[in-house]
């Protein structure tokens, strides 16, 4: 039996129980679904964006799943404390892939806005909730979304009415949390309304020695002259697997800011699809992974101008140590009316040893002809003339290493519009490139 069968025999069996425990938004989508995921299944290595990530191979172990909901025995609000000084956000929790809500924050929302689980937004914005659950996600295309929108049964939603400006961050927590092979999988929804303003902080912790296979798909939608960020802070473990799809759609004067970091991981895909669909819109899309042992971490991009006068900036980095993988492929879509487009995109990559391997494929696809775009890649060693430079003025080798790899990740830190985040990022990137496990110094769940 393949991999992809194994799913589809397991929807068949236990689709009663699946849609028993999930809000009937989600139980509308899984038909078309199915469908996709049976057409397509999981991509193969011949497959050109998959080349060097064997997705089979990823999901044909043999993991349980949480069908039937039966609570996980944590407190996050007690195992968990985020250390970062002088950010204050209104926190909440996943575990696995099911929304916490026995204690929730403290500190009370605009009026309007949702912060919460998606049956609760269902109930609450139903209209809202048929308009936008699943109309960004592309089943047809992304097999892995496809297979989560199957088999999800919890979301979480934020949506922040017209004019309203979040002060608080946001901050979503999400923790693996088993005593056996365990897959989960994780939706998230953010709905913007013109002239809204929010950040969007989601943090990946992993418990415990097992291994953990997780999905997820982000679905964000920004109105007219609206403003979000969207930050990802990997911190996983060796033995997680992580696919991850984003979509965004954004309108007139919209400014979106995506940042994606790996500081610990097993194997990591990260998918972004992103289309700008309102003249005036500007997106900042950038990401690093710091990777040793034998780490993965394959990213795709492709961001879409279909409308005149938008501006992109995508800048992603990697590092890597030992046996260590990294994979990189960006598609710069600029369609035929979207003139006066500015596109900028940008790979830089270091490998520390010569077992380290890197791909990476940028590309630009332009059918406009009045634009300015770029595209650029390096891949090389740190450099050895500043080494030596650094090490004549009274630095150890290894501190002048340490300072030139923290000083190449800085551009990616920079893009960070939260100034404690920001500060604290580059604390837990020295932490890691000293070979100290990245984690919150005060999180009692994380080994």
């Amino acid at each position: 039996m393949n991999a992809g069968q194994q799913y589809i025999d397991l929807f068949v069996q236990q689709e009663q129980v699946l849609c028993s425990h999930a809000p009937e938004i989600m139980n509308m989508l899984r038909p078309k679904a199915l469908e996709h995921f049976k057409q397509s299944g999981f991509p193969s290595l011949k497959d050109e964006d998959y080349r060097y990530t064997d997705v089979s191979k990823a999901f044909s172990h043999d993991y349980g799943l949480n069908l039937k909901r039966l609570a996980i025995p944590v407190n996050p609000n007690d195992a968990f404390r985020c250390d970062v000084p002088n950010l204050s956000t209104s926190l909440y929790f996943v575990i696995n892939d099911a929304f916490y809500s026995q204690a929730l924050p403290k500190m009370s929302l605009p009026e309007g806005v949702y912060v919460g689980d998606m049956k609760g937004f269902a109930e609450r914005y139903p209209e809202l909730a048929v308009r936008y659950y699943g109309k960004a996600a592309l089943t047809e295309k992304d097999a892995v979304a496809a297979l989560n929108t199957l088999l999800v049964q919890d979301g979480f939603v934020v949506y922040v009415p017209e004019n309203i400006k979040l002060e608080r961050p946001i901050q979503l927590v999400n923790i693996f949390r088993s005593d056996v092979d365990l897959m989960a999988n994780r939706r998230v929804l953010v709905i913007m309304e013109p002239h809204a303003e929010a950040k969007l902080l989601v943090c990946d912790h992993s418990v415990d020695n097992v291994k953990f296979l997780g999905t997820e798909v982000v679905e964000i939608f920004v109105g007219e002259g609206a403003y979000f960020d969207y930050y990802n802070l990997e911190e996983s473990s060796i033995s997680t697997t992580r696919f991850s799809s984003l979509f965004v759609k954004q309108g007139v004067r919209s400014n979106v800011l995506v940042n994606g970091i790996t500081l610990n991981n097993g194997l990591t895909r990260n998918n972004y699809h992103i289309s700008l669909e309102g003249e005036d819109g500007e997106t900042i899309l950038c990401g690093m992974a710091i990777q040793d042992r034998r780490q993965h971490v394959d990213t795709y991009t492709h961001i879409t101008h279909g409308v005149p006068n938008c501006t992109s900036t995508e800048l992603f980095k990697n590092v890597l140590n030992d046996q260590s993988t990294g994979i990189f492929s960006g598609r710069i879509l600029v369609e035929k009316d979207a003139q006066k487009t500015m596109a900028y995109q940008t790979n830089r990559n270091m490998c520390m040893t010569r077992t380290a391997h890197m791909y990476s494929k940028p590309q630009l696809e332009i059918y406009a002809d009045d634009v300015k775009c770029s595209h650029g890649m390096t891949t090389g060693q740190l450099d050895e003339q500043a080494l030596f430079y650094m090490q004549s003025r009274g630095l150890s080798y290894e501190e002048a290493r340490l300072m030139l790899s923290v000083a190449f990740t800085s551009d990616v830190i920079e893009y960070v519009r939260l100034s404690p985040l920001k500060d604290r990022l580059r604390h837990l990137v020295e932490k890691r490139f000293r070979g100290e496990l990245a984690r919150c110094a005060d999180c009692g769940i994380c080994k």
